[in-house]
């Protein structure tokens, strides 16, 4: 038993890998915390130098990292390179602005000097999954390596070649031994890890069951944690918006990643008689997907990630269907080898049906009506998600107000979610606490120290 390496367009397995036992654990969790203590000492400047380095290494290897990506989890491979390069731009987001960052705080207070100084926690372990294998890890670890942390990752089992092949970077970078380490070991083995005296922090993004046990055990252990959970953007077009352009953007934010992603719209929610022009020009734009190959030029929707994944889906959309919802388009598994399923739009998704409450994570999307701007917030805010959330309108005053009524992590106007090195990037309720990405992200996983000298 051990992890696995699957390529999903045919389900034929690559690698596998034997977890690790609790000796091989302990030898390397040993070697983090030894190598903590001179890489927290190390000068910012030198420690924001070797991530600049880390930049360079996912650059000149990016073919060959996109090519492990798009293997094991499907992706297509032109998304494969624009991830390992937005890899490569976080890091150097960091390795510019760190000193910014982290620089001391001048307070008045009652002393002659006082300041708070931010000093990194120690070793940070981070449980990541497999939609984004590179860029959910990197997104983590260029702030927290930049403020003197060091870093162990826990994959996704479907994604150990990544795994590794991150390590690596690190490594061709010249970074010292041990900052940044993979853990080959099963999900069963994260609990101890987290209790581990010699870790300090924890992250992770997943699902909500992951979250829940992640944050019980952290809080046990009185360790902070950040949490990038689920999410359910709904995308509310108000009958003013520019129809083809909002129609062009919704298919990417929809099914980008095969619509395998936190952060995709999830809800539309069309007010009012914005449907009659949306629907049917997104019917179309949807039906012109093109699955295959992820490698193919010409391919435009690859597979899902794992066949259990696509079942899943599938399972919630026939439920769904029976309990009311109407198919539009699509709605079924692909008659091809590996885990393809059809692009899809339901209609018709009311209180009641599964859809209108789960997160459906792949290439479906669930149509709601609203009658008018106010319904269409109670229905985007009705959900026990809050991660992002995206309003499409010609007034983009209303935008905004509409924007700032809703409860998510981020709001756009007139433009698709997306995370970005210079914005903060979490979520509330369901999705998760905390913040990666920006300065408070940074922020995270540092002691906020108080000095006071009389």
């Amino acid at each position: 038993m051990g992890l696995e390496s699957r390529n999903p367009a045919n389900n034929e397995l690559i690698k596998s890998f034997d977890y690790w036992d609790k000796v091989q654990l302990d030898e390397t969790l040993a070697l983090c915390a030894q190598a903590n203590l001179a890489w927290s000492a190390l000068s910012l400047a030198k420690r924001t130098g070797l991530l600049s380095g880390a930049a360079s290494v996912l650059r000149s290897e990016a073919d060959r990292y996109a090519r492990i990506i798009s293997l094991e989890m499907g992706k297509l491979i032109k998304d494969a390179k624009a991830e390992v390069e937005k890899c490569a731009s976080a890091c150097d987001y960091y390795a510019e602005n760190a000193s910014r960052f982290l620089a001391d705080e001048k307070i008045e207070s009652d002393a002659s000097n006082s300041y708070v100084a931010y000093q990194p926690l120690g070793t940070v372990l981070a449980v990541m999954p497999w939609n984004y294998p590179f860029w959910q890890v990197f997104r983590f670890a260029a702030p927290a390596l930049a403020a003197g942390n060091t870093c162990v990752l826990k994959h996704a089992s479907n994604v150990p070649q990544s795994a590794l092949a991150i390590e690596e970077v690190f490594k061709l970078a010249d970074f010292p031994e041990n900052i940044f380490r993979t853990l080959m070991i099963p999900a069963s083995m994260v609990a101890d890890v987290i209790e581990d005296d010699r870790i300090h922090a924890v992250t992770l993004t997943g699902s909500e069951p992951a979250g829940k046990q992640v944050a019980a055990t952290a809080g046990k252990a009185i360790k902070p944690s950040v949490l990038e959970l689920g999410g359910s953007d709904p995308f509310i077009v108000l009958p003013d918006a520019d129809m083809e352009n909002t129609v062009q953007q919704a298919l990417v934010s929809r099914f980008l990643n095969t619509g395998q992603s936190c952060i995709a719209a999830k809800r539309f929610i069309l007010v009012g008689d914005a449907a009659e022009t949306f629907l049917p020009l997104f019917k179309q734009a949807v039906e012109a997907l093109v699955p295959g190959d992820p490698f193919d030029k010409s391919t435009t929707l690859a597979p899902m990630a794992r066949v259990d994944l696509r079942d899943e889906l599938h399972e919630q959309v026939q439920e769904s269907l029976q309990q009311g919802a109407v198919a539009v388009t699509g709605c079924e598994p692909l008659a091809i080898p590996g885990a393809f399923y059809q692009a899809s739009i339901i209609d018709n998704v009311k209180p009641g049906v599964r859809a209108y409450n789960e997160e459906l994570f792949g290439p479906v999307a669930i149509v709601i009506r609203a009658a008018d701007t106010e319904q269409a917030i109670r229905i985007a805010n009705a959900s026990r998600f809050g991660l992002g959330a995206s309003v499409w309108t010609a007034d983009t005053a209303l935008g905004e107000k509409v924007a700032l009524r809703l409860q998510c992590g981020a709001a756009f106007v007139n433009g698709m979610v997306k995370s970005d090195p210079r914005l903060p990037f979490g979520g509330v309720k369901n999705s998760g606490y905390g913040r990666e990405l920006s300065y408070h992200g940074m922020k995270e996983f540092v002691n906020t120290k108080t000095i006071w000298i009389a």
